[in-house]
């Protein structure tokens, strides 16, 4: 098929390099702009998608909008057969939906209508579902409303969202491809509305950890804010981020330290920081954290 991608973060990568590998004619990539970054925030920093499709030699472009005439104009002059959208970033305009012969199909990290939305994953995680996956979805105006083409899920486990996306990525690159194989005899399944749920984007100030709430909770959040933005809290007076924590038998004031290897109390039971990282360092593990932080019942936190 002759293809339009449009994608932007890593969990996208994979999709476009499944394209290419399926012998589908990527005719141009979609993706954000450029944005500062580096250690100074003054180099421009291309997309994990840009970067791969300059080095598959694909046309790369990278509209601020695609509100204007012009680019939906362009967009249409490629005259594609189907647009392939794996968290791009801008809302698509009617004319880019309608532009390509078959439409836009969109690679969405849920089993619709759960989690409709920005952070699908993260929500996932931190509301404690046990299962999780990929939806192929036929795109409409509406925001992840469209009929839905396939399905493939995976259980959450103890997973972290960043290892969740990882493999949801692959999943969902490989399911695209089949889905393109299948398209003509794949019969759309329009979605239930009433069994919506909607997956807000992450909010900065949701990443500081509520010793109040139960562990299995505490557990939760950690593990849907890891690695980004990343749940903190503070030791001694100094910010640090809990990447993956496990439940552990114990009890007491919530946010009092219980021992010397970190147990922490929470509203019911309590957690163990397993990796953490303070600002400006690498990520560790607990016991090289405790080499050069060490702690005491009597240690502040927040």
């Amino acid at each position: 098929m002759r293809i339009i991608f449009m994608g932007s973060p890593d969990f996208a990568v994979p999709t476009l390099q499944a394209l290419v590998d399926a012998a589908h004619e990527v005719l141009c990539v979609y993706t954000q702009p450029p944005r500062p970054g580096g250690r100074r925030g003054k180099e421009l920093t291309k997309t994990p998608v840009h970067q791969r499709a300059s080095d598959l030699g694909i046309e790369v472009r990278y509209p601020k909008s695609l509100k204007p005439a012009e680019e939906q104009e362009a967009f249409a002059a490629l005259d594609a057969d189907v647009a392939v959208v794996a968290a791009y970033g801008l809302i698509l305009p009617q004319a880019i939906l309608d532009a390509p012969k078959h439409g836009c199909l969109n690679v969405h990290a849920s089993i619709l209508p759960h989690w409709r939305g920005a952070a699908p994953i993260h929500r996932a995680v931190m509301a404690g579902d046990p299962v999780t996956g990929v939806t192929i979805m036929q795109m409409e105006a509406g925001l992840d409303t469209g009929p839905m083409l396939a399905f493939a899920r995976t259980p959450i486990e103890d997973k972290t969202t960043g290892e969740l996306t990882e493999e949801l990525a692959e999943i969902g690159a490989q399911l695209m491809v089949g889905t393109l194989i299948d398209f003509g005899v794949l019969h759309p399944l329009p979605q239930d509305d009433a069994e919506a749920t909607y997956a807000a984007k992450i909010d900065k100030a949701e990443a500081r950890i509520d010793w109040n709430r139960p562990a299995e909770e505490v557990v939760r959040h950690v593990h849907g804010l890891s690695p980004f933005p990343g749940a903190w809290f503070e030791l001694g007076g100094a910010r640090v981020k809990l990447l993956r924590a496990e439940v552990v038998e114990g009890s007491g004031t919530p946010g009092a330290i219980l021992d010397d290897h970190l147990m922490i109390a929470c509203g019911t039971g309590a957690i163990r920081p397993v990796k953490l990282q303070r600002a400006g360092k690498p990520a560790m593990d607990l016991d090289t954290f405790l080499r050069g932080n060490a702690v005491t019942q009597e240690t502040n936190i927040k």
